[in-house]
This record gives C-alpha cells, sequence and structure tokens, in this order.
C-alpha cells in the first residue's frame, strides 16, 4: 500500500525537496503552497474517495492560512485525520503542545530523509 501525504509548505524549495524524498520513501505526495490550496485538495481527495492518509502542514504561511487555521478546518469534518505540525520554530506553543492544538505529531525544520519517514510512520501508526 503506497500511503498519500498531503505537503502544505510555502518555500518553493522545501516543496520540491520534501516531494522528492516523499516519492523516494515510497509515498504519493501532493504539494499545496498555501493553506486555501491545502483545504481544497483535501476536500478533493476526500470527495474522490482517495483522503490522504497524511498531511503535513507548515505552521506559519506569511500572509495566508498557516498550520493553526487549516487543522481546525480540517478536524471539523475528520477528527481522525494524522497531522504533523511543521516548524523551526521549536518553542512556539503550537509545537510544544501539539495535540492541544489537533495536531498528531511534529516534524521539526530542518529535517531528513530519515526524519521525514519517521514522523510519518510514528503518526500512521498510533
Amino acid at each position: 500500500m503506497t500511503y498519500r501525504v498531503l505537503l502544505m509548505d510555502d518555500e518553493p524549495a522545501i516543496c520540491e525537496i520534501t516531494g522528492i524524498l516523499l516519492k523516494k520513501l515510497g509515498y504519493d505526495p501532493t504539494i499545496a503552497v498555501s493553506g486555501e490550496e491545502a483545504l481544497a485538495k483535501y476536500q478533493k481527495a476526500r470527495e474522490n474517495g482517495r483522503p490522504f492518509d497524511v498531511i503535513i502542514l507548515d505552521l506559519t504561511i506569511p500572509g495566508g492560512l498557516g498550520g493553526r487555521e487549516v487543522i481546525s478546518v480540517i478536524r471539523e469534518s475528520d477528527p481522525d485525520v494524522k497531522v504533523l505540525v511543521s516548524s523551526g520554530d521549536l518553542s512556539d506553543p503550537a509545537i510544544v503542545s501539539y495535540a492541544d492544538y489537533g495536531f498528531s505529531g511534529v516534524l521539526a525544520k530542518p529535517y531528513n530523509k530519515n526524519g521525514l519517514d519517521h514522523a510519518i510512520k510514528s503518526v500512521l501508526s498510533s
């Protein structure tokens, strides 16, 4: 089984590199560069009967919906979805107390292939 992963990040380089890493790890990645795009792709996947197995949300998207806002919308329709919050600011309350914000786990930036795989497998097995 190939797990489907939705990645939301506003940094094009992170999207490109992480997309490549996800493919090399055997995942099926979908990329979104904004919260609005992530929500649209999330909803379309559900409507098509092919929901994402894991969602990775960048915590902060300047001028748009970030991880906090996106997770609150997603949790309304899917309380069991597996969502990782991603950030380089490890002191942010949404990172420190991620479960209080509705996240399933944390993917600290910068991350590497092994860290990415470990974080995804951890939330899939929980």
